[in-house]
């Protein structure tokens, strides 16, 4: 493999929640350095880790479990500070009935299954009986007595599947902030610490031109909801609310939400709380 690639490989997530950061990119012709792979949150994760993209999105259960290999974007990240609309559990009955419930997996995160077990668990006090499946609401709702999806498939089953259905939908966002009172991360935007050592100007550059792409977003989000609306199955009001409730920010509040989340779960998944969230402190502070 040449490590002196002319063009870095960067990953991109293949839901409306990232089309923001990646927006600004394609309208400044920025995209066009770069090596574009797009894929599932999951998959993504896994390519990062083992060296097959340089740089990527990757849900925040993998960046804590690998982050000896990696290196956080300050200031960018997926999540939430309240609702976040695309991460829910659908459910035929009450929360605190799922005991022993079957309860289908359609996500393609580990970070929203693990919150969605953690919510469960220590808000509800019930250990249901999970199983992953394909984000088809209708079919999992045939064999489970809830559900959990993210992203566009989320979107579709709360807003318009669920109603029709006579489901209710809880937002996986809302429920650990009113549970914690800190936002949610769902995604840190990352770099290998070797292509990093390679290609600090590049990676820096990187950095600044999604952040730059972001704020373009988010200054012009009536256009880039109007554009979307014109391949998706959402209005661009709908779309519009979406964008400006998802949380692209990893600053201090968003430290404290990641600290809170470890230390929760930090004894069931492997990964020590404090050395990885110092980790992410490092790879925050305003001189990297």
């Amino acid at each position: 493999m040449d490590v002196y690639r002319s063009r870095p490989r960067v990953g991109h997530i293949q839901f409306l929640n990232c089309l923001p950061l990646y927006w600004g990119l394609a309208r400044t012709g920025t995209l066009l350095d770069m090596e574009l792979t797009k894929d599932t949150p999951e998959k993504l994760s896994e390519r990062l880790v083992q060296g097959d993209l340089d740089i990527a999105p990757i849900t925040l259960v993998e960046f804590l479990r690998n982050a000896d290999d990696l290196v956080a974007f300050p200031d960018l990240a997926v999540g939430c500070d309240g609702p976040v609309m695309s991460c829910v559990i659908v459910s035929q009955v009450p929360l605190e009935q799922l005991d022993g419930a079957r309860v289908a997996l359609g996500s393609t995160s580990r970070t929203s299954v693990r919150l969605a077990q953690l919510l469960l668990a220590e808000q509800y006090g019930v250990r249901p009986d999970y199983y992953t499946c394909p984000p088809d609401l209708g079919l999992m709702m045939q064999e489970a007595d809830a559900a959990v999806l993210i992203g566009d498939a989320a979107l579709r089953a709360s807003l318009h599947d669920a109603p029709r259905l006579g489901l209710s939908v809880h937002d996986l966002g809302e429920m650990w902030k009113e549970w914690t009172g800190l936002p949610f991360v769902f995604a840190v935007w990352a770099a290998r610490k070797d292509y990093l050592e390679r290609e600090p100007v590049l990676v820096r550059e990187i950095h600044e031109a999604f952040l730059a792409s972001r704020d373009v977003s988010l200054e012009e989000v009536v256009k880039v909801a109007e554009q979307a609306a014109r391949w998706e199955a959402f209005d661009a009001e709908l779309l519009q609310r979406y964008f400006t409730t998802l949380d692209f920010r990893f600053g201090p509040d968003q430290l404290a939400g990641v600290r809170e989340f470890a230390r929760r779960t930090g004894a069931d998944t492997g990964y020590d709380a404090d050395v990885t969230v110092e980790l992410l402190k490092a790879a925050a502070a305003p001189d990297r």
